[in-house]
């Protein structure tokens, strides 16, 4: 082994560990983001759930006066 291959080493190493560790610091991103966006999800569905619900009802109520008459 050579000079230039001895100081490769621990800069290689250096640079493994620096790269794991992103690895580890991502993965954590990329959770905090899909927590945001499920709640976010979470709240539209809960808000327009109420909404969706009054349209439904309306049009099943105005079918089956539809069909009574």
């Amino acid at each position: 082994m050579n000079h230039t291959e001895k100081g490769l080493q621990p800069m290689l190493k250096k640079w493994l560990r620096r790269l794991k560790s992103r690895k580890g610091q991502t993965l954590v991103e990329y959770a905090l983001i899909l927590a945001f966006i499920s709640v976010i999800a979470i709240s539209v569905l809960i808000s327009l759930g109420q909404q969706i619900k009054s349209v439904f009802t309306t049009v099943s109520s105005q079918l089956a006066y539809a069909q009574s008459h």
